[in-house]
């Protein structure tokens, strides 16, 4: 799902268009309305989206996919990510935890990458919030857990996220934390202090050192 992009994107496509179920490239609402648009084009029974920077590592899919196969119960599972910085190639690992509703609180734990979701529980909460532009991953994990249950933590590497100096988290730090405290305002029913605390160095001190 292009949203028309003026680079290279549609060239890279088309060289592996025969593989590819499908794709557009045109003008759209934004990412969420994007990824709700593409996943709704799918019949299978579980469901999961990656942006320009990410991939899954080898046997990553399948091992969520496994998973779910044997726990009916829960909405989604998800992995272990690494982080890789574009610049310099280092790695190191996205902060991911075992899931609790107070840690959900006090950070996403969950790495959207290393996700994957059971239609059913994604069709139940209607797929990703359309009207956010930076924490609809964050408000869904939020919407999954509160309306269909618990999302259950795999403890294996199976998804990369790269990180550049131009993705949304860096360039609009202050709307990230402006969606994401409103997202927990809306679940938990209170911001926890942290958010207070750690928002004027995100926001303000990290912009000036990069």
């Amino acid at each position: 799902m292009d949203g028309g992009s003026t680079d290279n994107s549609v060239e890279v496509i088309n060289k592996w268009a025969p593989q590819l179920a499908g794709w557009r490239s045109r003008a759209d609402e934004g990412q969420a309305a994007a990824i709700n648009e593409g996943i709704a084009k799918g019949s299978a029974p579980f469901v999961c989206w990656l942006n320009s920077d990410d991939w899954f590592l080898p046997g990553g899919l399948s091992t969520l996919f496994g998973v779910l196969q044997e726990h009916h119960e829960v909405p989604a599972a998800y992995g272990r990510s690494w982080n890789v910085l574009q610049k310099t190639g280092k790695q190191t690992p996205v902060w991911v935890e075992p899931f609790d509703e107070k840690r959900l609180a006090l950070r996403c734990i969950v790495s959207q990458p290393a996700t994957l979701i059971r239609r059913a529980a994604w069709d139940a909460v209607g797929g990703v919030d359309e009207q956010l532009h930076m924490a609809m991953d964050y408000d869904l994990w939020w919407r999954l857990y509160k309306q269909v249950g618990a999302l259950l933590f795999v403890d294996k590497f199976v998804a990369v996220n790269r990180d550049h100096e131009a993705t949304k988290t860096k360039t609009l730090r202050r709307r990230h934390y402006q969606e994401a405290m409103g997202v927990i305002r809306k679940y938990h029913g209170r911001v926890p202090l942290k958010w207070w605390l750690a928002q004027p160095y995100a926001v303000w001190f990290k912009s000036i050192t990069g």
